[in-house]
């Protein structure tokens, strides 16, 4: 069964990461934001009206969206095994 406790205290410390990367990668990298939006949420800030759905869209958002989930589940796993009850 799985320990509750220290699903809690791991998911706490992956979310904490995770804001402190993508705040200061924003901060550092501020095209990343339209990136972001353009890719993840299908939006761009700039030109009303303007469809991003678009096949290459697609494929770069999945993409990215691989590579992110990989890490981000590498990382959970590596914080679960170092948290102890």
């Amino acid at each position: 069964m799985i320990n509750m406790k220290r699903v809690l205290k791991t998911s706490l410390a992956w979310i904490n990461i995770t804001y402190i990367i993508c705040y200061f990668g924003v901060m550092i990298f501020p095209a990343l934001r339209n990136q972001f939006l353009q890719v993840a949420l299908h939006f761009q800030i700039n030109e009303v009206g303007q469809s991003v759905f678009t096949v290459g869209n697609f494929i770069w958002g999945l993409a990215w969206w691989n590579v992110i989930t990989f890490l981000g589940i590498g990382l959970f796993a590596v914080l679960y095994n170092k948290f102890r009850d």
